[in-house]
């Protein structure tokens, strides 16, 4: 799994909806396996387990059926649904730069054989198969997207912050504002009234992890020494309408 190709895949990766129905080779299932081990945290002290499952072990919910599912489970810490995001958009990547469909999905669940899999809580999945429609994005302008000037006011960074605008997100919610300097940056999610939070609460927290997934392998494309860490003063002068969710530090 190689950082610079899935920083590439950034740029042309789309959610796929409609599969062949045939399933994945072996080899390249065993090959998914073996990389889901490799995923970086975003926390290490989180316990998580990512499992392949076929698509009869799935409540589709009138969703259309894939034919594999990538689960991800996770122990209930704090930040657990952020370190998700950032874990398994890597994966979401290195599936579209290998020729393989995904989509992030929120409304089917897995069936009581696919929870007993893992001991840990279950957080969300990914469809995953052969795409039965185009798999790649031709250029940018097909992302359906904010303006950066939109979720940030940092000045200068715009190299490294393009591929957290693209970054995909519930709904296409697109959630974050980033502040501070090219320096450090300050991730906030933006706050939702009861019932959106109910409905798309969890489910931003994900997509804060995909995007502080892009910041890292856009920073380290570009040379930069990332770390991620909690900065006491931006956590209480955030914008309004957001709330604070992690800092990262670049240096060159």
């Amino acid at each position: 799994m190689n950082p610079e190709d899935l920083y590439q895949a950034m740029f042309r990766r789309k959610s796929v909806r409609n599969y062949h129905y045939s399933n994945l080779s072996r080899e390249t299932l065993e090959e998914i396996e073996s990389c889901l081990l490799k995923l970086t945290p975003l926390d290490p002290h989180i316990k998580t387990e990512f499992r392949v499952v076929s698509g009869d072990q799935i409540k589709t919910r009138m969703m259309k059926r894939a034919p594999h599912y990538l689960l991800a489970f996770s122990e209930k810490r704090e930040g657990h649904l952020v370190n998700v995001g950032f874990m398994l958009q890597q994966m979401d990547l290195y599936l579209s730069w290998r020729g393989i469909g995904t989509c992030w999905q929120g409304i089917p669940q897995p069936k009581k054989s696919a929870l007993a899999t893992s001991t840990l809580g279950y957080d969300i999945l990914l469809t995953m198969g052969k795409a039965q429609e185009t798999l790649h994005r031709e250029c940018v302008e097909e992302f359906k997207r904010m303006a950066l000037e939109d979720i940030t006011d940092i000045q200068g960074a715009d190299d490294i912050l393009e591929p957290v605008r693209l970054a995909p997100s519930s709904i296409n919610s697109q959630p974050w504002h980033i502040t501070g300097s090219p320096e450090l940056m300050h991730f906030y999610c933006r706050k939702l009234n009861p019932m959106k939070s109910y409905l798309l609460g969890r489910f931003n927290q994900i997509d804060m992890g995909i995007a502080l997934c892009h910041l890292k392998l856009s920073a380290e494309h570009q040379g930069k020494e990332v770390e991620f860490l909690k900065d006491e003063a931006a956590s209480k002068i955030g914008p309004e309408g957001y709330y604070y969710v992690d800092s990262v530090g670049l240096r060159d």
